[in-house]
């Protein structure tokens, strides 16, 4: 048992795999060429890594290497799929977008900047568990749909949309469909393997990798290439779409927790449900609400209020025991109601008294007689 609180806020970043953090202290201090280097052997051996970093990547969502643009994280990646596809949607009279109210910041703030610029966009509810159901996204689509964007999982609840259905169901409309998945890449593999999923975002400190980096994948439809713009200009690496100098420490790492993710994916997925299993034990008798259905949700994550009790009680109670989130921490810096939570119509209670913990592989046991005993004084 380790000491001080343990760590239970996995889904705003995680611990580094220390195999990871080798490579990238290696191409910190020893392999330090730039990959855009082409008269030396440090540029050679450069390129040569973030080559092996495309494929460790592209693997685990069966795309082509040459599919993968590196970015800063999952955030900049929504942006360029969401904004990069704006050009040619005015230009082709396609400005009708479909998302969901339960959407990451990074998706629904573009989406905010695209409304004002004249795009229409549709946002679906989804149902008190917090799941969106398929029909209610496809009936809204329309020939001038451009783009449909809907999360792999919530990085609150933990809830698990339906990406494998919507792909299907995408399958006779053109629209271009991006999935961001920073919650679960690494973590459900199958679905993201879909070739009807245009567009994925991942990070990489969310998957045991280093943090500042991540990646746009860009399938090829066909022989048909997602329209995209770049945002910023420069240089034209990653086939234009992003250019500046490729961070190779940080890509290298990312593409070794990749390869992990794949290998340990198994071992990872019982370590998680076991410790979910004696967390639900553990705070069965404080009657909880947990937010999300059963069997829909990430293995590591739950989302749960306590009758009576605020998520910053909660939370002041278990600052000694556990380190836990009552929201996204990506808007945490002035703390606002979940949108999240309000989507679902949670009672108001419910929703300021929720609390999410999360963990991974890494997590030691709890205390649980501690734990509980601290929520119900």
């Amino acid at each position: 048992m380790s000491a001080g609180p343990i760590y239970l806020d996995c889904n705003a970043t995680t611990p580094m795999e220390p195999e990871v953090a080798e490579v990238v202290r290696r191409y910190f201090e020893e392999e330090y060429g730039n990959e855009g280097s082409r008269t030396h052997n440090f540029g050679a051996r450069a390129r040569q890594a973030v080559q092996k970093a495309r494929e460790q990547i592209a693997s685990l969502v069966d795309a082509k290497p040459e599919e993968v643009v590196f970015t800063s994280g999952a955030t900049e990646s929504n942006n360029l799929a969401i904004l990069g596809l704006a050009p040619w949607g005015r230009q082709h009279g396609k400005t009708h977008i479909i998302s969901t109210r339960i959407e990451h910041k990074a998706v629904l703030e573009p989406l905010d900047h695209l409304a004002k610029e004249g795009f229409e966009v549709d946002l679906v509810s989804p149902g008190r568990q917090g799941r969106v159901e398929t029909e209610k996204l496809t009936r809204l689509l329309r020939p001038g749909t451009m783009l449909v964007s809907v999360m792999h999982a919530n990085n609150e609840t933990g809830v698990v949309q339906p990406i494998g259905e919507l792909a299907e169901a995408l399958a006779h409309h053109p629209a271009w469909f991006h999935v961001d998945a920073a919650q679960t890449f690494g973590k459900l593999l199958p679905e993201l393997r879909h070739p009807r999923i245009d567009l994925i975002s991942a990070s990489g400190h969310k998957i045991y990798g280093p943090k500042g980096v991540g990646f746009l994948v860009v399938r090829q439809r066909g022989k048909q290439k997602v329209p995209l713009s770049p945002l910023v200009f420069g240089g034209g690496q990653e086939h234009g779409l992003r250019p500046g100098t490729l961070p190779v420490p940080l890509i290298a790492g990312l593409g070794k927790a990749a390869e992990l993710a794949a290998g340990n994916h198994a071992e990872r997925e019982a370590k998680c449900r076991a410790f979910r299993e004696k967390f639900l034990h553990a705070i069965g008798p404080l009657h909880p609400h947990i937010h999300g259905e059963e069997g829909k949700v990430l293995a590591h994550t739950v989302n749960v209020s306590f009758p009576g009790i605020s998520a910053e009680e909660v939370m002041l109670r278990l600052k000694d025991v556990a380190a836990a989130s009552n929201g996204s921490a990506c808007t945490s810096s002035s703390y606002q109601p979940s949108h999240v939570l309000k989507a679902m119509h949670l009672e108001k209670e419910e929703i300021v008294g929720a609390v999410r913990f999360s963990w991974c592989h890494f997590t030691p046991d709890l205390d649980w007689n501690l734990f509980t005993e601290k929520l119900r004084s």
